[in-house]
């Protein structure tokens, strides 16, 4: 049996155990153990070639599918029910019948074992620490430690104020667990602490007043409007609360009754007023709605902020102190931060401006060391526990690819490839990002790392976000490396099935040495003969799962990833701090800054006629527009629209292309090829042409509705111009409406670097707008902001990498709670058992 089966085979199996030891409770894997098993399954089915192992599985998988819908009698039915199907799939791959961990311990869970006894699942927790497994030789298995951290997993059904009806709704947020629910962290604070007596108000005034109910009024001053005017008085006066067609409220006050109202105070008709006030009903519990700093938390239609402050408070009086403090006490004590009780009581509802600092300082510091710990955990297995290809010294093709060259390497090149060689030479798996402005000459470094695993006897893959800039890549490379007689594949989803087969078998048998092609080079059927080196281009474009993906279609081959997309290192730290850093900071010698000028679109006219004027020497130009067709709800122009008004009404002696995400892909090559040989004159296109197309003769850039993009994806567009020994124009068309816009097309016309420019994008639009998409590889921070908390942020990276140091794998016992914090947030590969 293959090696990938016995790996999935053994992750499968991990959490049985422990599923059984938790008497069927469904948290013995953060996220569910139904969804691990049945994952995993479909993994082992995918990989096996064993239509019996596929057999077995497939009973495995129907088994669990509804694992977490029936009662806990059935779940332990079911794990009994499992142990059988588990062994003859173990019987099959390991030829024992037998759980095989890691550790190469054998452990059986006898199928005959009917002890299983369900209790509430919340009291049974403590109970469930007191249970020991049975192994295959009746001794003792050394116990798993459970603590109050699997309390954080149960349902928030049963928490006061929630029930089944309640916890559907919650769902909509994304709170379905008593851990969710501590951690759903509010957006804002009304502070309403500001207690005064009435006669002290004034207009304008934000106020807490307390008082007993004197005056419920009801007044229709007109058809459809009815006011209704609720009166307390503190003994100094009356203040009325006051709310707009809203006839229920009336019914919630009794005169007499204490209330507290909080608002903004206005004087009108000669009496103090605040309309829709924040209110509360004073008794023997303290205030939670007003007459403090309250809490406004991210809702939805049906959630008030009522109710949601009500059962997060109602979690916390049942459970905080049951939460466990993971981080280390060193650390707590180093920064002087509040404990994790203390902090998730205080963030949620703080005493004092200044609680509330340091409730966020150390769950600020708790998000962004965990993330760092994540990358320096995988920065260290990189380096350590994985050896890698070691590629040969040899460079002969190397050297003749230079030979062909018909320029020298910048020093900042040869410093980028110098680092990338000695890491491709040495034993452990290189993990490198290859960054570098618009122009700097990367590809010129992936070809030579290309060609250093090809002439080691490896295949190289190249995927790229788009299939223009797939092709781009191909049709570069095929022209440079024909006269070497390396043999390249394009792989993109275009292909037809006949292509695509034939292409398969090829890469499969090695007669293809350069696999270029978008996310088909990580889809199921694409395998290597051997992959020595995987790059990834435009890396912002694709997540990390999609480049782990990729690098599972080899025995950990090299990767190598790039991107044009200048990173600022507070946001490097947090998207590639597992990555070592190569940085080409020049541009080739000879290259002309490109002049970049903004006009409105009244200046139209006059910018096509600069245009003719290029043309007429012999250059090219693009027009980029932000939407492929006319919308009815967007006031800007479409490329199509823009195409055929130019084409039309401008230029009609011109040639026009038109290309866009929509246009096939024989067509977008057949168009793109007409460009590069200078027989379309403008190419009229979105924003697909903006990585990777290199025509040196296009010396005008003009982005219609510029406002529109932000401050990096500019700089990739204007990075298509500039690229020959001519003079080059990038002309902004904006009308921005807001300070925002107006500041991002000031700073493009006074700034090539793409640096300080990634820097002000960063700062406009902050880091989760930056890379267009969040999924693409930012970290989910609830509390911590990269920007604000640039300093704790070097911090928490400094301490997570100096822990890792020291305890590698994370096995010192006042580490294992930090362990299981990070199993959840990272799905890192720790052994869930601990078997001495």
């Amino acid at each position: 049996m293959n090696n990938k089966v016995d790996d999935i085979f053994e992750k499968l199996i991990k959490p049985i155990p422990i599923e059984v030891k938790l008497r069927g409770l469904n948290t013995s894997v953060f996220g569910g153990f139904d969804s691990y098993i049945l994952e995993w399954t479909n993994k082992l089915m995918i990989k096996t070639d064993s239509n019996e192992i596929k057999e077995i599985a497939q009973s495995l998988k129907f088994l669990f599918n509804d694992y977490k819908k029936v009662t806990i009698d059935d779940r332990q039915q079911k794990l009994r029910d499992s142990i059988k199907l588990v062994n003859q799939l173990s019987e099959r791959i390991k030829g024992v019948k037998a759980f095989k961990l890691k550790q190469n311990k054998l452990v059986k869970i006898r199928a005959e074992d009917s002890n299983l006894t369900y209790n509430n699942p919340i009291d049974q927790q403590q109970r469930n620490q007191q249970q020991d497994l049975t192994v295959s030789d009746n001794t003792e298995v050394k116990k798993v430690e459970t603590d109050s951290s699997d309390l954080w997993h149960q349902t928030i059904q049963y928490i006061k104020g929630v029930g089944e009806y309640w916890a559907k709704r919650l769902k909509k947020l994304g709170i379905e667990s008593i851990k969710d629910l501590l951690y759903y962290f509010p957006r804002d604070y009304n502070d309403w602490s500001n207690c005064q007596q009435i006669s002290r108000l004034s207009s304008g005034m934000k106020v807490t007043v307390q008082g007993r109910v004197v005056d419920i009024n009801q007044i229709q001053p007109r058809k459809g409007l009815t006011i209704i005017k609720i009166g307390i008085s503190d003994g100094t006066g009356v203040l009325y609360g006051v709310w707009f067609n809203q006839k229920y409220i009336k019914k919630g006050f009794t005169k007499g009754d204490y209330y507290l109202f909080s608002g903004e105070v206005k004087y009108s008709y000669g009496q103090f007023e605040i309309n829709n006030p924040h209110y509360e009903e004073l008794d023997s519990t303290e205030p939670l709605h007003t007459g403090k700093i309250v809490p406004v938390y991210p809702a939805t239609k049906g959630v008030s902020q009522k109710r949601l402050r009500t059962v997060i408070n109602n979690c916390l009086d049942k459970y905080l102190t049951d939460v466990p403090e993971f981080l280390p006490e060193e650390i707590l004590n180093k920064y002087d931060l509040l404990a994790i009780k203390e902090a998730l009581q205080l963030i949620h509802f703080p005493d004092s401006k200044e609680k509330l600092k340091q409730a966020r300082k150390r769950l600020a510091y708790e998000e962004l060391f965990v993330l760092q710990l994540g990358l320096a955990l995988r920065k260290k297995e990189a380096k350590t526990d994985k050896l890698g290809i070691q590629h040969l010294a040899d460079n002969e093709l190397i050297e003749k690819f230079f030979d062909l060259l018909p320029f020298e390497l910048t020093s900042a090149q040869q410093r980028a490839w110098t680092e990338i060689e000695a890491d491709m030479e040495a034993k452990e798996q290189m993990n490198r990002l290859l960054q570098g402005d618009v122009g700097a000459g990367k590809t010129v470094i992936a070809t030579l790392a290309l060609l250093k695993t090809v002439q080691s006897g490896f295949q190289g893959g190249l995927m790229a976000p788009t299939e223009i800039l797939a092709e781009q890549h191909y049709l570069g490379l095929k022209e440079e490396l024909n006269p070497l007689g390396i043999k390249l594949g394009l792989l993109v989803g275009s292909l037809t099935n006949k292509e695509k087969e034939k292409l398969l078998a090829r890469i499969k048998e090695g007669e293809i040495d350069i696999i270029i092609g978008t996310h088909a080079l990580i889809q199921e059927g694409v395998n290597f003969s051997q992959l020595g080196l995987a790059i990834i281009d435009e890396q912002h474009r694709f997540g990390v799962k999609q480049r782990a993906l990729l690098q599972e279609k080899g025995t950990n081959p090299d990767i190598l990833v790039m991107t044009a997309t200048p990173i600022p290192r507070t946001l490097a730290l947090t998207v590639y701090g597992d990555l070592d850093l190569s940085v080409i900071d020049e541009l080739p010698p000879g290259r002309k800054p490109v002049i970049t000028e903004w006009r409105t679109a009244k200046a139209r006219q006059r910018i096509y006629s600069f245009i003719r004027q290029e043309i007429e020497q012999g250059r090219q130009a693009y027009i980029v527009c932000p939407l492929v067709e006319e919308s009815e709800k967007l006031d800007i122009r479409s490329a199509t629209e823009l195409a055929e008004y130019l084409e039309e009404e401008v230029f009609p002696d011109l040639e026009i292309g038109l290309l866009h995400g929509q246009i096939k892909s024989k067509a977008k090559e057949e168009i793109m090829e007409e460009f590069r040989l200078g027989e379309v004159d403008i190419l009229v296109a979105t924003t697909v042409i903006e990585v990777g197309v290199n025509v040196p003769n296009a010396s005008i850039m003009v982005i219609e509705d510029a406002q529109r993009f932000g401050l990096a994806q500019l700089h990739q567009l204007r990075g298509r111009v500039g690229r020959g020994q001519y003079q080059s124009y990038c002309i902004l068309i904006a009308n921005p409406s807001t300070d925002e816009g107006q500041e991002r097309m000031k700073i493009m016309t006074k700034s090539n670097d793409g640096f300080v420019i990634a820097e002000e994008d960063l700062q406009l639009r902050g880091p989760g707008e930056f890379f267009g998409t969040r999924q693409h590889g930012m970290p989910d921070l609830k509390v911590a902001d990269i920007l604000r908390d640039h300093k704790l942020l070097e911090l928490a990276r400094e301490d997570a990498f100096a822990l890792v140091e020291q305890d590698q794998n994370l096995v010192q016992k006042k580490h294992q709670l930090l362990k299981q914090v990070l199993t959840e947030v990272f799905e890192y590969d720790f052994d869930l058992i601990d078997i001495s």
